[in-house]
């Protein structure tokens, strides 16, 4: 019997499952999580999912939102840790390191349950029973989607499902902009709308739905902490607690705000540099030519993908930023191998 072929008949018969994902979520991880979960109810299986943490407001509209439970809520945690106790099936999806779940990981591998991780990130840790992972796919909501599929449960997709694994992808390629916008994407997001999903209405959702605060923080960041480094081709955003608290700054607020940077003509590296009380939290963007994976996983204790990372820092965000300005220099030519690029330099 294959690893399909066992997945499926693991499936098969209704059981307590438990779906997470990895803290912080964003909408390919949440999109994954309860695409999957609605899929799987559909099944007869007592489903539960279990975040790490909170996620923005702006995905709150997902099918099965009001019964996730946030495991860094004091008054979900008790139920999340049951959960997990009684779980048969744990689904793992959209990270490959189980130190992405923090909190959550020590009750999920003390876990007994058969457990299955879906994922498109590079070096996958070997934790899971079941493993669907391809870094050919732009979005875990791709896999999920191809997995569905490959156990013969295409006709299962329902409108809900659809919305969900939509989210994930879009949001994953960038709205269809990334190098990973490949035909498989278009293809399946082509099928997704077919069963239903409404394209026009999660991208207004996603992309276009702000609060006051969001903005005026926005238009604060890009005007008052926006730093440029035109000589390096690298831009970033100094974001400090004080400024969060100035705008009473909401999880996911800061979303996307990295690409502002990476916007501007000539700059190929951008990063976005947030203070959080557990020290500092970056992103990590850059153009098609240049990996920047490498680069957070060597000085910030970070990876992702070549052109999408993240990574973190126990210095000050001062000494953060300032490291990061030194490191960009020592490694210019490395960073920037496209012949193009080096001689825009010299």
């Amino acid at each position: 019997m294959s690893e399909l072929e066992l997945f499926k008949h693991h499936i098969s018969s209704p059981q307590k499952v438990v779906i997470t994902t990895h803290h912080k979520p964003d909408a390919d991880a949440l999109g994954s999580c309860l695409g999957m979960a609605n899929f799987l109810l559909k099944l007869g299986h007592e489903v539960t999912v279990v975040t790490p943490s909170d996620y923005p407001s702006f995905l709150h509209w997902m099918k099965g939102n009001e019964e996730v439970l946030n495991f860094e809520d004091p008054k979900e945690q008790p139920l999340a840790i049951e959960k997990v106790k009684e779980a048969g099936i744990i689904f793992c999806l959209d990270f490959s390191c189980p130190k992405r779940m923090h909190g959550l990981l020590p009750y999920v591998d003390k876990s007994k349950a058969y457990k299955v991780n879906v994922d498109h990130h590079q070096d996958p840790k070997d934790f899971a029973d079941f493993r669907y992972w391809s870094t050919a796919a732009a979005a875990t909501c791709e896999l999920v989607y191809e997995l569905i599929v490959n156990i013969g449960c295409k006709h299962m997709i329902d409108k809900d499902i659809a919305d969900c694994l939509y989210a994930g992808i879009m949001t994953d390629t960038g709205g269809f902009r990334h190098p990973n916008t490949t035909k498989n994407v278009h293809l399946i997001t082509a099928e997704l709308i077919d069963i239903g999903a409404d394209n026009t209405k999660i991208s207004r959702l996603i992309y276009d739905t702000n609060s006051i605060n969001r903005l005026k923080f926005i238009g604060f960041a890009i005007t008052r902490r926006l730093v440029i480094l035109q000589d390096l081709k690298t831009a970033y955003f100094k974001i400090s607690k004080k400024d969060l608290k100035k705008f009473d700054s909401q999880t996911g607020d800061t979303e996307g705000l990295v690409n502002y940077a990476l916007s501007l003509d000539g700059i190929h590296v951008a990063a976005l540099f947030t203070e959080r009380e557990d020290g500092i939290k970056i992103s990590f963007r850059s153009t098609d030519d240049v990996a920047v994976n490498k680069f957070a996983a060597e000085y910030f204790d970070g990876g992702g993908h070549k052109n999408a990372s993240g990574g973190k820092s126990q210095l000050s965000l001062d000494e953060t930023t300032e490291k990061f300005e030194i490191l960009i220099k020592q490694n210019y030519t490395s960073l920037f191998t496209q012949p193009e690029l080096v001689h825009e330099k010299n």
